[in-house]
């Protein structure tokens, strides 16, 4: 079941975290959390956190990686003392590799075990990104929907190089899983740092493993985030992918802004005036004392040039002293923005071919389960693609995605019902 909850504090956030096993895996390497600011004064100071680890290492090191990951970037966060949170999330996250490197030459069982490791902090100053490996952080506004984080994965470098071309049939032939970068394998790690990005009423961000996005295209999961709350959202994104096959396990965290509150005014300024400048003081007094020397020597030409050095070096340090004050902001998150995010843009606008798309995936189990025979129970499905066939015919498609969102969900839930009562095959291939 998704945990998800909207926060006492600020209400003004929902949330919603879900971790699949998927169709094929025995156990589950993937960890995930979010933890929510409980107060005013730690929203100020760290916001709200998310983070979602994909483990990889055999002997269940993989699972105890990924956990280490999301408990250490938790505590090292929340714990530090750096005044700045980009600062503070680097270091957590270089502190989590150390501590699951330590832990991999400890043990010859979880020697090379690895992590990927993607965190978002909501800030007042914005969202904040830090990445390591091949999970994903996107954002969703409005119809644009972007991802935020760059694969540390084969592809995807040499793509960057230029040594293949996106959408090429040659790297396409690379496989998708080998990554280049994640927690744990080397004593240092390079940590990348995305953000922040200015926060709006309605923007829905997701994190999650490669689970659910080697089975769910991009423009799909756009449209899915824009039509349903966080809950529904991750309930349909994780039966999706494992309707489509679930090679993999599946984790998603969604979480959308929906209303002010979390956006709040403008960072608050504190007004601090500049000291007088030291430099011009110890020139005021080095020519004070020269003038006083000149005159007590009666060399007055000189006495009189040096006096009126000293007057001015002191006039203009009192000029600048007494100037407007300066304000200075006393928001933690740095103002400028760091990496070259958005990595990719799509436009995410439900249509007729998403409802098509999502009424096919039912349709092949649908299929598959009338050729094994299976005891499955249609009515409610049916009765959800009838009411998504009539908002369709008046072109609301958002209602149209929403319901044939909600007919793949009560399909997963058909078909975890076959395997409570018999074992068989449940994979639909396509």
């Amino acid at each position: 079941m998704p945990t998800s909850s909207s926060n006492s504090w600020d209400p003004s956030l929902e949330h919603a975290v879900l971790s699949d096993v998927g169709m094929r895996r025995a156990n589950n390497e993937d960890a995930a959390t979010a933890l929510l600011a409980d107060s005013a004064e730690r929203w100020r100071r760290r916001g709200h956190l998310f983070v979602v680890a994909d483990g990889m290492g055999a002997h269940a090191a993989g699972e105890k990686a990924s956990r280490m990951a999301v408990e250490s970037i938790l505590h090292h966060f929340l714990k530090s003392t750096e005044p700045q949170p980009v600062d503070a999330m680097r270091q957590a996250v270089a502190s989590a590799n150390a501590e699951i490197h330590r832990s991999g030459r400890e043990n010859p069982d979880f020697m090379q075990m690895g992590t990927t490791a993607s965190v978002l902090a909501l800030l007042p100053g914005g969202a904040l990104v830090a990445h390591v490996g091949d999970s994903r952080v996107y954002r969703l506004r409005g119809d644009q929907f972007e991802q935020l984080t760059f694969d540390h994965s084969l592809v995807w470098e040499m793509q960057a190089s230029g040594q293949i071309a996106e959408g090429s049939p040659l790297g396409d032939s690379f496989p998708r899983n080998v990554i280049t970068r994640s927690l744990g394998p080397s004593a240092e790690i390079l940590v990348d740092m995305e953000g922040p990005f200015p926060l709006q009423e309605g923007d829905v961000f997701l994190l999650c493993s490669d689970g659910l996005t080697g089975q769910v295209a991009d423009e799909e999961i756009g449209i899915l985030l824009g039509s349903l709350p966080p809950a529904r959202a991750v309930r349909v994104l994780v039966d999706l992918a494992n309707l489509r096959g679930g090679p993999d396990n599946i984790t998603a965290i969604v979480s959308k802004i929906t209303g002010p509150t979390i956006i709040g005014p403008a960072p608050p300024l504190t007004v601090r005036r500049e000291p007088l400048s030291a430099p011009l003081l110890a020139t005021t007094a080095i020519c004070g004392l020269c003038s006083l020397g000149f005159a007590i020597t009666q060399n007055w030409p000189l006495a009189v040039i040096t006096g009126v050095m000293a007057a001015v070096a002191l006039g203009v340090a009192f000029f600048h002293q007494a100037r407007p004050p300066r304000p200075r902001s006393s928001q933690p998150v740095a103002n400028a923005k760091r990496g070259a995010a958005p990595y990719r843009r799509f436009t995410c606008r439900p249509d007729e071919a998403m409802v098509k798309r999502l009424c096919n995936t039912v349709n092949a189990l649908r299929a598959t389960a009338n050729e094994k025979q299976w005891t499955m129970q249609w009515q409610r499905v049916e009765q959800l693609e009838a009411d998504s066939r009539r908002a369709a015919e008046n072109s609301s498609w958002r209602e149209a995605v929403r319901l044939e969102a909600e007919a793949v969900i009560e399909t997963m839930n058909q078909l975890r019902e076959q395997h409570r009562r018999q074992a068989s095959d449940s994979t639909v291939d396509y």
